[in-house]
Formats: C-alpha cells, structure tokens, sequence
C-alpha cells in the first residue's frame, strides 16, 4: 500500500532558498514541494521543515557506555540512550566514532569498542533505531597494535569512514605541550611524574608507529571502500602528507593555513559545531567562523554535544553570517555528500523524506518539535 504524509503551512529549507508552502512524502520519498499551501495534512503552523542533519563524528556514545569511571552499562541500552538524543536533536544520520588503538585516554579497551560496533549493527539489522547509524573509526596511528585493531573491526558492515589522528604531545591538536597538560593530567588525575611519563611514552610511541600506520591504514581504507579523514591538520606538511594518502576529509584542522591548504587540493573542511556556539575552539586552535567568513569550511560536526548541530546552523542564520539554506547546508548536504549518501540531505523531490520540524526560539535556542527519517515520524 502507498504511504503518504502531507505538511503544509510550513517554512521550507530547500538547498538555496527558503519558501512557505506544502511538501508531500510517498512512500518514504519527498513527492511533491509547492509554494502554496495543501488542503489537509499535518499543519505546522509556519514551523521550519528541513532536511535531518548528518553527523560524521561523534564520541558521544562512549559516555552512554561509561556513564562515570569503572562504570560500564548495557551496550544496547547505551546504544538506544544515545540514539534517542542523537534523534531529538535533529540527527538523522549519524556515524558513531569509535575508537581503534587505545592509547591510556581511556579506561574502555578494544574488545569493548569491537562489541560496540556489533551492537550498532545488530541495532540496525533489527530495526531498533530512530536514526542510522554507521560507523567512523577513530585510528590512534600512534598505538602499537592499532592496524590489528582496525582488521578486527573493518569487516563491520557499517563501517564507512576512518580517520588517521595522533594525540600525543607536541604537534596537531597539542603543539602546546601546556594545553597538553591541562587536559591530560587533569582529566587522569597524574602527579608530576606520572604525568610526564605518560607524555614521554605516547611521543616515544608517536615516532616508531605513526607514519607506517598511516600508511598501512591508508591501503586498507582503499582497498575496503572506506573514506579517509585526516584528523588536526596543522601544517602544509600535514595536508600534503594527507593528500598523498588519498583522504577526502579534513577534520578539525588546527590553522587557517592548513585549512586553506585543504580545501585548495579538494578536500572538504569539517569543524566543530560547539566550536562556533562557544566562539571559538576550546583548546585555543583557529576558529570554525573564522574558517568560514574565508570561504575554507564545508561541514560542520556535533562532536561532543549532539543539539549543536542545529542550534550553530540557526546561530549563524540569525546573526546574517551566512543565510539559513547555506547554514544547513553545513549540517546536511555537505556531510551527506562527503560520505557518499546521495540520496538525502536536501528537501528535493525523489529524496529520502528525513526531516526535521524547528520552531525559532528568539532568544531561546531553536526547538527541535519532531523529527521523520525515510518518512516515518521517530520522535
């Protein structure tokens, strides 16, 4: 039997405008757009309807699993916790990031994170979710057993995109070795000692492994389908180094210059949303405005808190530093496109119905009211 959902009296985000006007939804699919209004269906009053954001990395769900030190939860129950948030806040499709190569940031260990995987796609098989889920490795070059790590997780099914990062000390993310440790001696609670040893190892572990492994990682992603994303690219260096292995993805990058650099060889520039909400990046590294305002950033990620995705997109429209289509933009065609997934991401006719119902908040947030993914309502 054919399905069909009707919305009208709605603010319609399509890719380069924005209009008033009705949307039918057959089957799953965007039918029909018009610029007047429909007899009948579901009235949104003037509510905006755009498209459902797509996420391509978020650590979140490790804090569903790990709720406080030593505490471990259900993996499905995690799992579902997460998913529900990441859906109330507008996410559609989201690539869960899990990390490959454990490098003492963390109590979780890799048979932990293989299980997470599992479950995400056990969850999916069985229809249990609000919004797809995929999988983004997260590869720490840098641990020694990080490539036997990635061969025990690539065969996930879900798996589409892996990005090659190096945390330890002094380059990308922590070419200050005092921003280093302020985050890691606070966050493991190091004395002096304890703590410079624990820096010493991961540079020490930096130089024997990370290059190989870039490329090892590199030659599996190809051979597998999987996209590639560098990860705290700061120097021409580290964007020639990236090009040379074929990604496709810059993530987070920690200069304006390599920033530049990327976008100048094809590459797409992802940011991080909270990064734009707060003004600025958290660990002192260039801003994602700044990015923009130079024409050198494509997408943006919720990275650690799912709602910033759509509240940086209606941040940016509100205060006229680009128009509303070019803000979602960020949040859905362009993370779509990046990962391959034609057929969703924009308010087109013969695309997949996800979308997104947001109520201007004024001086509030915007308020995400529902939420439809392949035209069924999920919250």
């Amino acid at each position: 039997m054919t399905s069909e959902t009707i919305f009208t009296h709605c603010t319609l985000v399509l890719p380069e405008e924005t209009i008033i006007g009705s949307l039918v939804v057959r089957d799953g699919l965007i039918a029909d757009i018009d610029s007047a209004p429909a007899s009948g269906g579901i009235d949104l009053g003037g509510d905006i309807l755009m498209p459902g954001c797509v996420e391509l990395h978020t650590d979140h769900l490790e804090t569903h699993f790990q709720p406080r030190p030593k505490v471990r939860w259900n993996m499905d129950a995690a799992l579902q916790a997460h998913d529900g948030q990441v859906a109330s806040s507008g996410i559609t499709t989201v690539f869960d990031a899990l990390r490959v190569g454990i490098d003492g940031d963390t109590e979780l260990g890799s048979a932990e994170m293989t299980a997470m995987a599992d479950t995400i796609a056990a969850a999916s098989a069985a229809n249990r979710l609000r919004a797809e889920h995929f999988i983004h490795l997260r590869c720490e070059v840098s641990v020694p057993d990080v490539v036997e790590h990635f061969d025990a997780m690539s065969g996930n099914h879900r798996v589409r995109l892996a990005s090659l990062m190096d945390h330890a000390p002094g380059q990308r993310q922590f070419v200050s070795l005092e921003a280093y440790r302020i985050y890691y001696q606070g966050k493991k609670k190091l004395s002096d000692s304890e703590f410079e040893a624990f820096s010493q190892r991961r540079i020490a572990e930096s130089e024997a492994n990370s290059d190989r492994h870039r490329r090892l990682l590199a030659e599996r992603c190809h051979a597998a389908g999987i996209a590639i994303a560098s990860h705290d690219d700061a120097t021409p260096e580290h964007v020639a180094e990236g090009v040379a292995l074929g990604i496709a993805l810059a993530e987070f990058p920690t200069t304006r210059e390599a920033a530049r650099l990327s976008r100048e060889h094809g590459l797409q520039v992802l940011m991080g949303a909270p990064n734009v909400v707060r003004g600025g990046s958290h660990s002192g590294n260039v801003s994602a405005l700044d990015l923009l305002a130079e024409g050198a950033l494509d997408i943006l990620s919720s990275d650690y808190v799912p709602f910033s995705l759509v509240q940086a997109a209606f941040l940016l429209a509100e205060r006229e530093i680009v128009d509303l289509p070019s803000a979602i933009r960020l949040v859905t065609a362009n993370p779509a496109q990046a990962a391959g997934l034609d057929d969703r991401g924009r308010i087109e006719i013969g695309r997949r119905a996800d979308l997104v119902r947001v109520r201007r908040g004024g001086a509030l947030p915007p308020l995400v009211s529902a939420v439809w993914r392949a035209g069924e309502r999920v919250c």
